[in-house]
């Protein structure tokens, strides 16, 4: 078997999960024994040389490829990495909408519209959480038998962890962490920044800053609370990050709607206490194990980040990270489905 990776190109200026989880998910498949190209854009596309291209993200920047794929026959899969505050309702009606204007006049487009028609093409959908896998059931249409729920996955060293390096290297000893892409709105540090603000601990964000107005009001709180520490963009497989999650007291995740935050599953893998976003299917991950916040107010980021703190540190969440959401684990689901799809090509 032959299977070629894709996503959009603006995964590698972000370096956030979905480049993770393409990554992890081509090393892990190779672990198996899988052959995995990552598609090369200046390469002529030879749609013989692969069984089946796997998707990540379904939107506007990955749409003209997967209408390219289903134009030449090639079979492909999705994992939309999707996530609305919309009801199922409201995105069905949306749909609706966008196919009738589209009726009319041709050339316009909503997310959900250009959504809707990926999966349609697509021979299975792979959502991160049960919580998105029904709005593609019940909003978009698709039928249940092409969803297939592949959850995201964390790497074992992370569990391993020795905070005394990061500790001393950046003259902290406890700390609250949040490492996140500091400037778009989803990701919410301002709120965060806000919600720290008097806190008798050192604050440790780690990630890009936007030259965005965002990120700019971001570097405005930073300048005036002499209690964060703003590291900067740290490479992924940079053993410092592993350092930095271990030392960590509290580990933060307050964007306003995740899938569920991978960053999140390696803190907690590490042995953090988690403060996570109550939006995205995160509860499917976390369980009893995080505080839950609202990510629209400050005041309940500071709420949940003061109850974990009052929190006795235990290995449970460590534990079911390492038990259920090895990438090891995502690897073998996602082959399950790559078989399942080439098994009914076969039969057609």
């Amino acid at each position: 078997m032959k299977i070629c990776l894709t996503t959009n190109q603006a995964a590698t200026f972000t370096h956030g999960g979905i480049l993770t989880q393409v990554l992890q998910t081509k090393r892990e498949l190779e672990r198996l024994g899988i052959e995995v190209d990552l598609f090369d854009m200046w390469k002529s596309f030879d749609r013989s040389a692969y069984d089946l291209v796997h998707v990540f993200a379904a939107n506007m920047a990955t749409y003209h490829f997967a209408r390219g794929l289903r134009t030449h026959g090639v079979p492909f899969v999705i994992s939309p990495v999707f996530y609305s505050r919309r009801s199922s309702g409201v995105v069905r009606a949306v749909i609706r909408f966008d196919r009738m204007a589209n009726s009319v006049v041709r050339g316009f487009w909503t997310d959900f519209g250009l959504m809707a028609e990926m999966c349609g093409w697509a021979q299975a959908i792979l959502p991160n959480t049960v919580e998105e896998a029904n709005m593609f059931r019940e909003g978009l249409g698709v039928e249940a038998t092409r969803i297939h729920v592949v959850p995201n996955g964390v790497e074992e060293r992370f569990a391993s962890g020795n905070g005394a390096h990061f500790k001393k290297v950046h003259g902290v000893e406890s700390y609250i962490l949040t490492v996140t892409h500091i400037g778009p709105e989803r990701k919410n540090v301002r709120r965060f920044l806000e919600a720290v603000e008097g806190m008798n601990r050192d604050i440790v964000v780690i990630g890009p800053v936007d030259q965005s107005p965002e990120g700019k009001r971001c570097r405005e709180l930073v300048n005036r609370n002499p209690r964060v520490r703003l590291i900067g963009a740290m490479g992924h497989d940079d053993e410092m990050l592993e350092s930095a999650y271990a030392g960590c007291e509290v580990f933060v995740l307050p964007s306003l709607f995740e899938t569920p935050g991978i960053a999140a599953l390696e803190a907690g893998s590490a042995g953090a206490r988690i403060v996570v976003t109550s939006r995205g299917g995160t509860k499917e991950y976390f369980g009893d194990h995080a505080e839950y916040v609202d990510p629209s107010s400050a005041a309940d980021i500071r709420r949940g980040i003061e109850a974990a703190l009052q929190k006795t540190k235990t290995d449970d969440l460590k534990q079911r990270i390492r038990s259920e959401y090895s990438w090891k684990s995502v690897a073998e689901k996602t082959l399950a489905v790559y078989r399942a799809v080439l098994g009914n090509q076969t039969s057609r």
